[in-house]
């Protein structure tokens, strides 16, 4: 080779090595904050669809521009609202909720921009609004498609200006906050039909942000129903509460119409039903077990011994733990011990996982 032509392909060879340094420091910042999606306050997931919207979240984090998140009542669009403030530079700030949707529209308009005193027959103070609660924070336009036109007029010319005036007031005040929304109708149908503002549609729509339904993400349900589980024994202060395994294909065959909120609903009823025991399938509400939804049914074992249907239940409950045996062994409600017994009864040998042993089955 000839001195420059190695000199030129170690310049060539250089650029690339540094852009693929690059590379690999933004994919492991990438995936230290998947990795954070499993800290607590928040279930695992699972399912491809809502790790892509949670990866989007925390791109989107780093901004302030407007953000509209929908998808269907009770898919936990306030839950991801949540979460980008949390990772955004705004976290020590407020984040503040507002349900458009249950409030009159005189009574929202003080509620958003605040008031003065005298402002109307019950404004005995001057009174701050959200977006000045909610200064260096963020501020969550729940359910925003069922907002008054009049009010979508002042929210408007908010978001454009950065600045409020409160009822009874002449006087512009700052605010400092970003601004996300959420609804569970489709906008695009609501401007279509004149019912929403087109230019305020597009202004809080930089980002949008769709929260598929739960029964499109089916993975999800397990990690779900054993997270609202945890979080229920804590919070109704029930220290033996646990889900039976046999709860979770009945979990898994129903459609959740009412998504995320039905599920947690479900089990705080089935919590109680238990007497803050185990949860069984039987505690669950009655819709859950139609026609269809029953797990273990007779006719599907037909003809299986009683070790054959044990061994079946084992490895489904290892494999919703993920292989985790202690975990596995406190569900079964046996001891890890006679687990491994067990399956180095089934020929589980030492160092092959329990997705060798279901694919030798």
């Amino acid at each position: 080779f000839e001195a420059e032509d190695i000199q030129g392909k170690i310049l060539e060879m250089t650029t690339e090595l540094q852009k693929k340094t690059l590379e690999l420091a933004r994919q492991r910042q990438r995936l230290k904050s998947v990795k954070s999606l499993t800290v607590p306050g928040l279930a695992e997931i699972r399912s491809k669809s809502f790790q892509q919207i949670m990866d989007l979240g925390l791109r989107v984090a780093r901004f302030d521009s407007s953000l509209l998140i929908t998808g269907e009542s009770g898919v936990g669009k306030e839950v991801v609202a949540r979460f980008i403030h949390e990772k955004s530079h705004r976290a020590a700030g407020p984040f503040v909720a507002v349900n458009c949707a249950a409030l009159p529209e005189t009574l929202l308009e003080a509620e958003l921009f605040g008031h003065r005193k005298g402002a109307f027959t019950d404004a005995s103070r001057d009174r701050a609004g959200l977006f000045e609660e909610a200064r260096g924070g963020t501020l969550l336009l729940d359910e925003v498609g069922d907002i008054a036109p009049s009010i979508q007029v002042k929210l408007l010319r908010v978001l454009q200006e950065k600045k409020i005036r409160r009822l009874g007031e002449n006087t512009m005040r700052p605010v400092d906050v970003r601004v996300m929304a959420a609804t569970h109708r489709r906008l695009e149908d609501e401007v279509q039909s004149e019912r929403f503002r087109e230019d305020l549609f597009y202004r809080l729509r930089v980002v949008e942000i769709e929260i598929p339904p739960l029964r499109e993400r089916t993975e999800d349900i397990v990690p779900l129903a054993r997270f609202f589980t945890e979080r229920l024994a804590d919070r109704l202060r029930l220290a033996r509460l646990s889900l039976d395994a046999t709860c979770l294909e009945v979990l898994q065959a129903y459609p959740w119409p009412g998504n995320v909120r039905e599920l947690e609903n479900a089990l705080e009823r089935a919590a109680v039903v238990s007497g803050g025991k185990r949860i069984m399938p039987e505690h669950l509400p009655p819709g859950l077990l139609e026609e269809g939804h029953q797990p273990m049914r007779a006719a599907a074992h037909a003809g299986r011994t009683l070790t054959e249907l044990e061994r079946d239940y084992i490895l489904a409950v290892l494999e919703e733990t993920g292989g985790n045996r202690t975990k596995a062994a406190e569900i079964l409600g046996i001891s890890p011990t006679t687990l491994w017994r067990k399956l180095k009864a089934w020929g589980h040998q030492p160092g092959r996982s329990e997705s060798d042993l279901t694919a030798d089955s």
